[in-house]
């Protein structure tokens, strides 16, 4: 690395998350490698910090990225080279940044690593029969409810279908592999080398939803997809399958999804998302007694955010010294990814 330390600012509306990912420990870690202006800037606070912008070359940030116009970064940010953004998707704010030969990298693969592993829990936990046993002990806890309640197909040699193929469902099937189950991907864009990398199977939205066992959701937040899921797609499914969702609610038609589960009760769906999110008062998702909804748990929580700044530490150090890196996001890639 130079001797000269890039200059370097945190870009966020909200210091508080900020301060959850990118901990003490990791802007010391930014200090020792940077210039760093020692406030982060907000949207608001732009033209007041106009001068530590002026020069800034690096801008660091996570969830609360300012969304900024192409005018602004023009005007405001003339030096800039790259953004390391330590979240997830970049879609809201990156397509400004990039039209200006700016570099973005994002922990988009750090962050999808409590995903895949969160869905994997529920999967194998949905094979067991785990989420439909566990409501009939607790509806009838009489000797008898031990000896009849439902217990699933199992682990061994099922079937599960993966809807969508990006970083976190790829990673959901390299989990997968001890499992000896068979995996089904629904994916026009996925190359057939990656299939056979996991030992999958392409097919189509409703071979998916009619074969396997557990369906789990994993489709990009774009507008194709968005209301991709009907409710003929639950009422096609395997008799006590599961559906899980950890992508978007707004993929699925929740009107017709809420109409099947209440035909289908044998079903079981596990939300972690809704749309809106939360879903309001009042809505029958919180009142089927098949559908449980979590609060958009499964990417990175509490001690986990850390990996994502430590992603992008690892990419600055790459990008800084002209080594290949590993997260840049581009204009063709933000038409497909989450």
């Amino acid at each position: 690395m130079s001797s000269v330390k890039p200059k370097a600012v945190f870009l966020n509306n909200d210091v508080s998350v900020m301060r959850g990912v990118w901990t003490e420990s990791r802007i010391e870690e930014v200090q020792h490698r940077c210039d760093l202006y020692p406030e982060p800037i907000g949207f608001e606070e732009l033209n007041s910090h106009a001068e530590a912008l002026k020069s800034a070359e690096i801008a660091f940030s996570t969830w609360g990225m300012p969304e900024c116009t192409a005018d602004q970064i023009a005007s405001l940010m003339p030096n800039l080279r790259a953004v390391f953004y330590a979240a997830g998707s970049v879609q809201r704010f990156a397509r400004p940044f990039l039209q200006q030969d700016i570099r973005i990298f994002s922990a988009w693969v750090a962050n999808g690593i409590p995903v895949a592993e969160f869905a994997l829990s529920q999967i194998l936990l949905s094979c067991k029969g785990y989420f439909r046993n566990t409501a009939q002990i607790r509806e009838d806890s009489t000797r008898n409810s031990k000896r009849t309640a439902y217990s699933g197909p199992g682990i061994y040699g099922n079937t599960v279908a993966l809807i969508g193929f990006g970083v976190i469902a790829q990673q959901l099937a390299e989990f997968l592999q001890p499992f000896s189950v068979r995996i089904l991907v629904v994916d026009p864009f996925v190359s057939n080398e990656k299939l056979a990398k996991v030992n999958a199977a392409r097919v189509t939205l409703e071979e998916a939803f009619k074969e396997a066992f557990v369906v789990s959701n994993h489709l990009p937040n774009i507008p194709p997809t968005e209301r991709m899921i009907t409710g003929d797609h639950f009422r096609s499914m395997r008799e006590y399958a599961t559906f899980i969702n950890t992508g978007r609610g707004l993929q699925i038609r929740e009107d017709e999804f809420i109409t099947a589960m209440r035909d289908r009760p044998d079903l079981t769906a596990l939300l972690d998302v809704t749309y809106p999110e939360p879903a309001p008062l009042g809505s029958p998702l919180y009142e089927l007694p098949n559908i449980q909804l979590s609060t958009h748990i499964a990417g990175s929580i509490a001690d986990e955010r850390v990996r994502m700044a430590d992603y992008m530490l690892e990419e600055y150090d790459r990008f800084i010294s002209g080594r290949a890196t590993k997260y840049g996001v581009t204009l063709e890639m933000l038409e497909t990814m989450a």
